[in-house]
């Protein structure tokens, strides 16, 4: 028996963008269409509209000769930015749709966790809907009902089981559905970023089911955006950029560099207008980012302890109510380490209510980071609840080491991610301390 479980070979995928689909039409519609074509092309010109923009069409690969394999066992994350074809090629191994070009082979049964809660039906119970969901992914009768104490008490709905889900929060829906996809036991499972949703602990509990389901020895392909967790449960990582695979290998080098994708890490001062890591928010706000040293030099080099200012330059389209401002710091492997804003931030200044262009800055006066490389996500919000703009790992820093306890020893990193200022203590035995 060969142990291969997927092989995925010259794999591409074609959508048409504005393209209709063409109905069934009668021979009278054609020639209808055929004499009133010019005169309605002719008036869609002269109100100034672009005639036919739902006949034009762009054609965009989602996916473009993708090819590898996994072997039987394996645990493989796919990583890459929003629209880099990853749940494209999940949909393809899920036989949810079809390549346009090359194929791919799978061998053994599949359960896939694309959509989580794809087959409930509002006006049916959670006890209904669990034998409805269970089915429409694969799963036996006997087999659901086997599991379904179990499936009930991981989502914990115990009291409301026997309540239509048009009942439910919508955290109790995400909840149910998530245990019964976790639930399968397929050969290989296909999972597309499922685990961002529900609460905190809930996430927690996902990601223990994902690590028990890797320990039984299945094979599975992970897609998520939660880098450590892409780190922690799988053995190697396939990045995707724009339909093409980019890397395929160890978690640590594949995850590092596409965290650097697209940003400049030596610049001091950077151009945000076209950033790829900008957030699909109506507002491109955010111009550019910069950071100072103690002396309000522009300088994205500092040494461990030393004071550095981020600050971003932003411009809307309108006045922004009760404006927020925040910056994220997160390390080389996409863990996010500290974040400041404005709205926990005491600094006892008075902000404006509005604003519409301006500078935010966020000053640390003594940087409590290990050597290394950080990246800044910078977002910008109204009223503390409405998005406005967002990129992440807008900009990039680096930490130099530096005898931080003055003891002549340079702190390094692998002495831990932080340092703190502190003193250690001998005392003989007997003495009193």
């Amino acid at each position: 028996m060969s142990d291969i479980a997927i092989r995925v070979e010259g794999l591409s995928k074609q959508y048409f963008i504005g393209k209709q689909q063409e109905r069934y039409v009668a021979l009278r519609d054609v020639l209808t269409r055929a004499l009133s074509t010019p005169f309605r092309r002719a008036a869609s010109l002269l109100r100034g509209h672009a005639y036919g923009a739902a006949e034009l069409h762009e054609e965009i690969w989602a996916l473009k000769d993708v090819s590898f394999e996994v072997k039987r066992g394996e645990v493989v994350g796919i990583i890459g930015r929003n629209g880099a074809g990853k749940s494209t090629l999940l949909k393809i191994l899920s036989r949810i749709t079809d390549p346009t070009e090359g194929y791919a082979d799978v061998y053994g049964r599949v359960g896939a966790l694309l959509e989580v809660g794809t087959g409930f039906h509002p006006e049916l119970t959670g006890r209904e809907n669990v034998y409805l969901n269970g089915s429409i992914l694969g799963m036996k009768r006997h087999e659901i009902k086997q599991k379904f104490d179990e499936m009930v008490a991981f989502a914990e709905v115990e009291k409301f089981i026997d309540t239509p889900v048009k009942h439910y929060s919508s955290g109790m829906q995400v909840r149910l559905a998530f245990a019964v996809a976790a639930h399968l036991e397929p050969e290989i499972l296909v999972v597309d970023e499922v685990l961002a949703v529900g609460d905190a602990a809930f996430q927690k509990k996902c990601l223990g089911k994902m690590g028990d389901v890797t320990k039984e020895g299945r094979t599975v392909l992970f897609v998520s955006h939660n880098m450590p967790s892409i780190q922690s449960l799988c053995q190697r990582v396939v990045l995707l950029q724009k339909g093409v695979l980019r890397m395929d290998g160890f978690p640590e080098h594949v995850v590092s560099h596409y965290l650097s994708e697209g940003v400049d890490t030596e610049l001091a001062e950077v151009d945000l207008t076209e950033h790829i890591g900008r957030a699909r928010f109506k507002e491109h706000a955010l111009r550019r980012a910069w950071f100072l040293n103690a002396d309000d030099m522009r300088t994205n080099v500092i040494g461990m302890g030393d004071s550095l200012k981020i600050c971003f330059e932003f411009q809307c389209s309108r006045k922004i109510v009760n404006p927020g401002f925040g910056f994220v710091i997160e390390d080389h492997q996409g863990k996010i380490l500290f974040s400041l804003n404005n709205y926990v931030v005491d600094t006892g200044e008075t902000y404006p209510r509005d604003a519409q262009k301006g500078i935010a800055c966020a000053e640390f006066p003594h940087i409590p980071l290990a050597p290394g490389l950080y990246f800044v996500t910078l977002s910008f919000v109204e009223d503390n609840k409405e998005w406005i703009d967002r990129i992440e790992r807008a900009v990039a820093f680096h930490v130099e080491p530096a005898d931080v306890y003055g003891s002549g020893k340079i702190f390094e990193h692998s002495n831990g991610s932080f340092f703190v200022l502190g003193s250690v203590h001998f005392h003989s035995e007997g003495k009193a301390v």
